[in-house]
């Protein structure tokens, strides 16, 4: 979602030919791929924390455009939520103290984000759902003045007649309803980035999804909405039930547009080649190719897989001469820098420990049940493990 949208209607025969755009990058992406020595280079690792801005009483605060003004740092975007602000972090090569550089760099953003804030009347929270959030803030006035999240909201109430229900069952039951996208706003999440070369991208991605279980349990924050007590990291619940642009038919179909999974990849390639045949477009934006970069922008293949929210999934950038990452996006933002940094270092080390043998003879299955039981159950997850029995 990082491109530039500045428009916020389009037309359907708009809508076939960015279909047809997107059939002609995958191509492109096949043939990327298999040339010798793309996407070489040496490791690094990124990251993308999302905040909530909060007046004195902790209540949100729907201020970021001005925050933003006020900070004047390229690295800050404006998040869905007109009370959420995304930091990008610099990538840094994994060799050496990279977690060390993250501290650094959070405990820098943080403050001066913070500060900025301090002008606006507040201040910044890093937590998966802000506590004190109530359901008369997810009006359409919350939405943040991008035409970006205006394309984005009409893009799924196209592909969605009926309202955006959530309907999540824990320690007690949510049941709430609402016209659009906004409730997306109620999560915010500490996203990683590895940067992968593509002989390695199937061992490192597979082993990643093996590894967000137990990563997840000791890392979740948000074990309410609403006032109601749900899962230990409700935000995965919500986030997958507020983006679900499956109607009823539809639902048999295939998978949320927010979703772990549903098997072992062989490569980077199948990923694209899913989002593309499984996921109509929303954001039928089209622009024309620079023709003096090294790796082609395949601008339009980026912003649709940016539409679809797997829990991890692959991100070509066109930056380097063209290279892969995956992006890992289910740790929730907060509490501290030190915090996300740990969780990263054990979710990285734990990913970097898997791949080295393929976890394919492990059952997807399991994986993807430890996924959701460390979501709902916390530290007190039971997790199958290879080599573990029962």
């Amino acid at each position: 979602m990082g491109q530039q949208v500045d428009r916020e209607r389009f037309t359907e025969a708009e809508f076939a030919r960015f279909g047809k755009r997107l059939e002609e990058q995958l191509g492109r992406l096949r043939e990327l791929l298999a040339r010798p020595g793309f996407g070489a280079g040496p490791a690094t690792i990124g990251a993308e924390l999302e905040l909530f801005l909060v007046t004195p009483e902790g209540r949100p605060l729907p201020r970021n455009h001005e925050v933003r003004e006020a900070a004047a740092d390229e690295r800050l975007v404006p998040e869905l939520g007109r009370f959420n602000l995304e930091v990008n972090l610099t990538p840094l090569p994994i060799a050496g103290r990279p977690f060390t550089g993250l501290v650094r760099e959070l405990e820098e953003t943080m403050a001066m984000v913070d500060a900025a804030a301090a002008t606006q009347g507040g201040r910044i929270v890093a937590i998966g759902i802000l506590p004190s959030l109530s359901e008369f803030d997810f009006t359409h006035e919350a939405l943040s003045d991008e035409s970006r999240y205006r394309a984005l909201s009409r893009g799924m109430r196209r592909l969605r007649a009926e309202p955006f229900r959530v309907s999540i069952e824990g320690v007690e039951q949510l049941e709430l309803e609402v016209e659009g996208v906004i409730l997306e706003s109620a999560n915010t999440s500490w996203q990683v980035h590895f940067r992968t070369p593509p002989g390695d991208f199937a061992r490192v991605y597979n082993a990643s999804q093996l590894a967000i279980g137990p990563v997840l349990a000791v890392s979740g924050n948000s074990p309410g909405f609403l006032g109601r007590r749900l899962w230990e990291e409700t935000r995965i619940a919500l986030f997958e039930e507020a983006a679900d642009d499956r109607d009823v038919e539809r639902r048999d179909r295939r998978d949320r547009r927010v979703a772990f999974g549903s098997g072992w990849v062989t490569g980077a390639e199948e990923i694209f080649e899913a989002c593309v045949r499984d996921y109509e477009p929303v954001l039928p934006m089209t622009w024309k190719e620079s023709q003096d970069r090294e790796a082609p922008e395949l601008a339009e293949l980026r912003l649709h897989q940016g539409t679809v929210w797997q829990w991890n999934r692959p991100v070509y950038d066109p930056a380097d001469g063209g290279h892969l990452r995956v992006e890992m996006r289910s740790l929730p933002a907060g509490p501290t820098p030190v915090d996300m940094a740990a969780n990263s270092a054990f979710l990285l080390g734990l990913t970097a420990a898997l791949a080295v043998e393929p976890v394919e003879e492990f059952p997807f299955s399991a994986a993807y049940r430890n996924f959701y039981r460390a979501a709902i159950h916390g530290l007190d997850a039971p997790l199958a493990w290879p080599g573990r029995p029962g």
